[in-house]
């Protein structure tokens, strides 16, 4: 399983103080069949707690996920600012994640060495 973060989502993970083991933890989780919700086309959100706090009050994290394969880190807001996402926008992530997991592995190579994906340190 290879897991990356955007270049939004790596830097709002900085602000939040959310770790790559964290965010391993979230698609672990999502492994394990633990989705907090799955809107179809490979798109899912994940909670993930605030340092030592639970995860009601946590953040929420979309996620572009194919089991097994990959999984892209790709938007993220506290549950206190943001309620949910609009229909709108699992429409938009569900196209974005079609183009995203349709990347060749040289062209998410060159993504990567560009910036904008970072892989996430595994803690397997």
């Amino acid at each position: 399983m290879r897991i990356f973060k955007n270049r939004w989502f790596a830097k709002f993970a900085r602000d939040e103080g959310i770790s790559d083991e964290r965010l391993c933890k979230a698609v672990k989780d999502a492994e394990n069949g633990l989705i907090d919700a799955d809107y179809g086309g490979g798109v899912i959100k994940q909670r993930i707690a605030r340092l030592h706090e639970g995860k009601s009050g946590g953040f929420r994290t979309i996620i572009f996920y194919r089991h097994g394969e990959k999984a892209f880190f790709v938007y993220g807001f506290p549950k206190n600012e943001q309620d949910n996402i609009t229909r709108a926008d699992v429409k938009e992530y569900k196209e974005l994640a079609k183009i995203t997991f349709a990347l060749s592995d040289d062209k998410l190579d060159k993504l990567i060495q560009s910036g904008a994906f970072k892989t996430v340190k595994s803690y397997e």
